[in-house]
């Protein structure tokens, strides 16, 4: 099935609302002849700025994070309706290092999940193993577990608006990568689960990424491979010239 990539940049922690504008200003010219979907997931305090700058432009704008609650005491956190209000598309849940430093767990990814789709909002939900447990044999049986809790309660029409990032933990800043085989057999592995639960269609038509260490180098090949439908892009995607390689693959 021919699919649309999908390229996200994820920002973390980087970048000022004043770089940011800067940087999309930047990035909007270099994007007009893709016809894949470009998205930067800025920080929260950024995605003022990277909506008004990016408004006339290819680029999508997506936050790093929600919580799953409307509203109530819950200092520091940014709900669904917030993000909608502003004006934001896509937003990244389940990040490792959301699980890693922020304890947030299978049902709170799937929670954030019911509660972005509700909004109206298209999650990019990342799952991934760890060294260890791609080193004890048990990546494909973990990842299956982790993709059917993530959809737990998701109906076959909401499927349109998901996105699933696969991240091996241990492939992340570290520069090391999964081969093109390995990521696109893990990749191929969500989306059978994908069948299992909502059939071939529906799996078939489901954008499935790759992150972890993407780079320029190896961004081609890795989104040539039959399961792969871009990348969830980190420190590359700080970088305008590297961005923008990774963004036109093609050329």
């Amino acid at each position: 099935m021919n699919r649309k990539k999908v390229i996200a940049g994820n920002w973390k922690m980087n970048k000022t609302p004043s770089e940011t504008s800067a940087f999309i200003a930047q990035l909007s010219d270099k994007v007009k002849q893709t016809n894949d979907i470009v998205i930067c997931a800025v920080p929260s305090v950024c995605i003022p700025a990277a909506l008004k700058t990016a408004k006339r432009s290819r680029i999508k704008i997506a936050a790093q994070n929600m919580h799953y609650e409307d509203n109530g005491a819950y200092t520091g956190e940014i709900s669904a309706n917030m993000l909608v209000d502003l004006g934001v598309k896509y937003v990244i849940i389940g990040h490792s290092e959301r699980r890693q430093y922020f304890g947030e767990t299978d049902t709170t990814v799937n929670k954030k999940v019911l509660k972005a789709l509700k909004a109206g909002l298209k999650p990019i939900i990342c799952v991934g193993e760890s060294l260890e447990q791609r080193e004890m044999g048990v990546t494909t049986d973990y990842v299956r577990y982790q993709v059917g809790y993530a959809l737990n309660g998701v109906t076959a029409e909401d499927m349109k608006n998901i996105i699933i990032a696969y991240e091996p933990i241990w492939a992340i800043g570290t520069g090391r990568t999964a081969s093109n085989d390995q990521a696109n057999e893990v990749c191929n592995t969500i989306r059978k689960v994908i069948a299992e639960k909502y059939g071939r269609r529906i799996a078939n038509a489901t954008l499935i990424q790759y992150g972890g260490s993407v780079n320029v180098k190896n961004a081609k090949e890795l989104f040539s491979m039959s399961d792969i439908d871009g990348g969830l892009v980190g420190g590359a995607s700080l970088k305008i010239d590297d961005f923008d390689k990774i963004v036109n693959y093609n050329k």
